[in-house]
């Protein structure tokens, strides 16, 4: 397995767990699985845009629009990929805070506060800065398929 900036991960698709290998350790990172009513809650948040794809993620869902992703559901956990100056405004909201596993929180990306499950037009409007974000970025390039050996 190719290792890029040091680092590979391994999916153990029977337990929901990522092993991350480094040079100097290894560990294992827990992936939460979410419940339906996470997913459909995620689902209702994601606006209607025929360029938007809602695709499973170890057990979780992602939105993605032109190959990106501009939200995450990571067990219950909702985030959001926005531009800078939406996300200082974001990250200062009580509540809100890294997306992704403990201590491998996922770069960019932005815990929506778990509060606003109750004023889903809320969350819903931050799902949209996202998309609209990620929608102005180049869409992202396909990697060939490595020849098999």
């Amino acid at each position: 397995m190719p290792c890029y900036l040091g680092i590979c991960c391994l999916l153990l698709t029977t337990c929901a767990m990522i092993t991350v290998l480094t040079a100097s350790e290894e560990r294992t990172v827990e992936i939460p699985k979410p419940s339906e009513e996470d997913k459909q809650f995620f689902r209702s948040l994601i606006p209607e845009d025929p360029e938007v794809e809602i695709k499973p993620m170890f057990g979780n869902l992602g939105a993605f629009v032109h190959g990106n992703m501009f939200a995450g559901l990571f067990g219950p956990a909702v985030g959001v990929r926005l531009a800078e100056a939406d996300a200082g405004e974001l990250a200062a909201v009580d509540g809100s805070g890294p997306f992704g596993p403990e201590g491998h929180s996922m770069a960019g990306y932005i815990s929506l506060p778990g509060a606003w499950r109750g004023d889903a037009s809320l969350a819903a409007s931050w799902v949209e800065k996202a998309r609209d974000h990620v929608g102005s970025l180049p869409p992202k390039v396909k990697k060939p398929a490595k020849p098999k050996r």
